[in-house]
């Protein structure tokens, strides 16, 4: 047993599968168990599957009650269901005002009402334990046809797209962690298209998921913390296949690689909600993309699965891994 104490980001991923057994046998209505690579949990209630996710927001204090609606939502639509009732627990630290309480609570209120779901409940205080303020969010949906989709079902021969480019998260976030750092280095434009980049083009996937889910999806994963690289080993891994990338084809949000190059630190790695990998038969992956474009979703054929394990580009050049999140090093240099 290792004393050596954890770096801040992800856990390394064979002790979180380590954390996640229970030693007990899933009770028969957990139709999806935690697992490292799934979005989220599936539970069968009687009207049909309930699908339940959970994450923080702590990377950034930039309008966190909307961002924490948004990425939670993302986990439950990657299941190919619509996101309907969240949950929050809200850590404020001492000296916040309640003229910041209730814009936080007003951004999420308008985050959940443009997804038509709704706050059922949660907790909030103010504590020393924060120094700035932390959303957990908890997201359920219904699939009533007790169907749903998971990372795991991705098959070789099948064809990954990206659907909305990467890193938008990171470049909102970059925008406002180090905006200081920046200015000076890139463009005022530029910087000011990523401070607004969480609204445009925002960081929700939930309408490119349902679609996507509806044209035949049958396997979808929400690249957040680590990247695009981490959303394609995290595909991969839970499929228990092999992954090779086409690097020309992946789509850039370029004031995100524009910031990152400022910095010194890879687009490949940085926060990536906003971003969709969805998985479709080969056959059908065409069509497809064809009809996600017609509608106005930005999105390119950017791997394909095959048999083995790892994650490559095309020249067998294996995709860079981050063992934690770009931003955390850009946080970490500033405090």
């Amino acid at each position: 047993m290792s004393a050596k104490g954890l770096a801040i980001g992800k856990l390394p991923p064979d002790l979180l599968a380590e954390l996640l057994v229970t030693g007990r046998p899933a009770p028969p209505e957990l139709l999806l168990p935690p697992t490292v690579g799934e979005d989220a949990g599936v539970v069968a209630v009687e009207r049909g599957a309930l699908v339940a996710a959970s994450d923080p927001v702590t990377l950034t204090g930039q309008d966190v009650g909307a961002h924490a609606v948004i990425v939670n939502a993302n986990d439950i639509a990657v299941m190919g269901a619509r996101p309907r009732w969240f949950t929050a627990t809200v850590l404020l630290p001492p000296g916040i005002t309640e003229a910041e309480v209730r814009a936080l609570y007003r951004r999420m209120h308008e985050a959940l009402a443009g997804l038509d779901a709704v706050l059922v409940g949660g907790h909030v205080e103010v504590t020393d334990a924060v120094r700035r303020t932390v959303v957990v969010g908890h997201m359920m949906g219904l699939r009533e046809d007790g169907d749903f989709a998971r990372t795991a079902a991705l098959e070789p021969g099948q064809t990954v797209v990206q659907i909305g480019p990467a890193p938008v998260e990171g470049a909102a976030v970059l925008a406002a962690e180090a905006g200081d750092l920046l200015r000076g280095r890139v463009a005022a434009a530029t910087l000011a298209e990523a401070a607004g980049a969480l609204a445009e083009p925002g960081i929700s996937v939930v309408d490119a998921a349902l679609r996507a889910a509806a044209l035949g999806a049958s396997a979808m994963h929400d690249p957040t913390e680590g990247g695009l690289s981490a959303g394609l080993y995290e595909m991969a891994e839970a499929a228990e296949i092999g992954l090779v990338v086409s690097a020309d084809a992946v789509l850039w949000y370029e004031p995100g690689r524009i910031l990152s190059e400022a910095l010194g630190i890879d687009p490949w790695g940085l926060l990536a909600s906003g971003a969709l990998l969805a998985a479709f038969p080969t056959g059908e992956a065409e069509a497809a993309l064809a009809t996600l474009s017609a509608e106005g979703f930005a999105c390119a054929t950017i791997a394909r699965a095959e048999a083995g394990r790892g994650v490559a580009f095309e020249d067998g050049g294996p995709v860079p891994r981050f063992a934690r999140d770009e931003m955390i090093r850009v946080v970490s240099a500033g405090e």
